[in-house]
């Protein structure tokens, strides 16, 4: 196999194909450097809109804009080669129309580059996804918990933890499927329901706080390496990087105010004189 076939980045309907298969690992990104390292590891790197809470110290993503999405998205678009790239719809940006959610999309597509959009919501979301698949805008899907509608549902809770709440979600499930998202994320739910719609709908389940049995699985790449001071249950902490930089800058700060720190490593000599 040549190099440029070993590159060539993945598509929507590769994710699509997978259904069943292999597991889909995905990871946020939202800044060239740590797309360059996820993209060695990941199938999917998604610029979520949960940029706002870890990059800009928002208390939900409702604020974020997409001006801020596409100007991430260009960044992991820079930085990766292989994996596919999701960018979010924030909210505002898709609900008010299927043509407002067309233009939004057709904007981050053209001007980012990336494969795919990624949008909230079931059934109320469903003839809008299809108006953007049939007009070529490969689409992942979200339900379930939904942080964009943290203003009416109140709090980041899990849902679907008694079986009587569970025919709403499966029926966002089949109708983002029947509309023809290539994918779609299940955030925060009981796991057998998670697990029962994986099994229900012919299109990929990518899982957070859901079930090991769905086709692929998704976590915000700060909260998993230990950079996040708090996170939901279902986040396994990878690493412990936090206190690390924290003891680094602390190094730095204490270096700089000593003076041990430029040393002469770190300090440019004069060029010796000619003749």
């Amino acid at each position: 196999m040549s190099v440029q076939q070993e590159m060539r980045r993945l598509t929507a309907p590769d994710i699509r194909a997978r259904k069943g298969g292999d597991p889909i690992v995905m990871l946020t990104s939202y800044h060239a450097h740590t797309a360059r390292v996820a993209d060695q590891h990941c199938d999917v790197l998604l610029v979520g809109d949960s940029l706002g809470m870890v990059m800009h110290g928002l208390e939900t993503t409702i604020p974020v804009t997409l001006d801020m999405m596409i100007l991430q998205g260009h960044a992991v678009m820079r930085g990766s080669k292989r994996a596919l790239v999701v960018v979010d719809m924030p909210f505002g940006s898709y609900e008010s129309s299927k043509e407002q959610a067309f233009a939004s999309a057709a904007r981050v597509l053209k001007e980012t580059g990336c494969g795919a959009i990624k949008l909230e919501g079931g059934q109320r979301m469903a003839e809008t996804i299809r108006f953007l698949v049939e007009r070529g805008v490969p689409v992942m899907a979200h339900v379930g918990l939904t942080p964009q509608a943290i203003n009416t549902i109140g709090s980041f809770k899990a849902q679907g933890r008694e079986e009587a709440d569970w025919a709403p979600i499966e029926a966002d499930a089949r109708a983002v499927s029947d509309a023809g998202a290539f994918s779609v994320v299940i955030e925060a739910v009981a796991e057998p329901l998670a697990r029962k719609i994986t099994g229900q709908v012919p299109i990929p389940t990518i899982g957070i706080g859901a079930s090991p049995a769905c086709d692929g699985q998704v976590l915000v790449m700060e909260d998993m390496l230990g950079l996040t001071p708090r996170v939901p249950k279902f986040v396994k902490r990878y690493g412990d990087l936090g206190p690390g930089i924290e003891k680094a800058i602390a190094s730095y700060a204490e270096e700089v105010r000593s003076r041990a720190f430029p040393a002469a490593d770190h300090v440019y000599g004069m060029k010796p004189k000619k003749g």
